[in-house]
């Protein structure tokens, strides 16, 4: 099997991956929810496993923080491992104040103040967007579940610690719904592609009223989330 400077598989990487920012949450997912686990790639420490999850082979593996992060990892699994379905799971901090804690957030779009889309060159301004045949089975299992739910904009932001305060003021008017730092990037590099991509975020923090999660809770509602996102792999 070929290996690329970032990706060096020791076992297979299956068609549908889910990517958490954090390393070590990709290893929590698959000791948590995957049958049959063999991890594929240590380098860099950036962990990938493969397993299955109710008879299907499904991936994790770490995709760092930002969209330069995210879209290596994605273009390279997507045209040297041959992933056709990438799904992001992670944490966000809504905008709106409809949105609690730990709602789960279901990017149908992803804005962003990343010059990443400049290297497509085209003539316009590109609107990254997710699966729809993702969302709407996401949506649909939330409904069943009961689980609280958002489903539109986001901001893919290239900037944690802004140096504006008032940054977040025009796209909350906007109506967008949370921020994230990684969506934007992997939505147009699937699309690139021609292949399906999925932005799945569990509420950490409001940007409206200040309030937090603690590390306990927030392990908690991201099962939640998780439960959301592995069926998607048997699509």
């Amino acid at each position: 099997m070929r290996s690329t400077p970032h990706i060096d598989p020791t076992a297979p990487i299956a068609e549908t991956i889910l990517l958490p920012g954090d390393p070590l949450r990709a290893k929590f997912i698959a000791e948590t929810y995957l049958e049959d686990v063999r991890q594929f790639n240590a380098v860099r420490n950036m962990l990938g496993f493969t397993g299955t999850f109710q008879g299907t082979p499904v991936s994790v593996m770490g995709s760092g923080m930002g969209i330069p992060s995210i879209s290596l990892y994605a273009y390279e699994l997507i045209h040297m491992f041959g992933c056709k379905r990438l799904i992001r799971v992670g944490t966000c901090g809504s905008l709106q104040p409809d949105m609690h804690l730990y709602d789960v957030v279901i990017a149908q779009g992803a804005c962003t103040n990343s010059a990443f889309m400049d290297q497509y060159q085209l003539p316009g301004s590109f609107a990254p967007i997710g699966s729809f045949r993702l969302i709407d089975d996401v949506v649909r299992r939330a409904r069943e579940e009961n689980v609280p739910f958002h489903v539109g904009n986001i901001l893919s932001s290239d900037v944690f610690y802004n140096a504006n305060p008032n940054f977040n003021d025009g796209w909350k008017r906007m109506g967008i719904l949370a921020v994230e730092m990684e969506t934007a990037g992997l939505y147009a590099t699937a699309a690139d592609a021609g292949v399906e991509a999925l932005g799945m975020f569990t509420v950490s923090d409001s940007l409206v009223t200040g309030e937090v999660t603690d590390a306990q809770s927030r392990q908690t509602a991201f099962t939640t989330m998780m439960e959301l996102a592995l069926p998607l792999a048997a699509l």
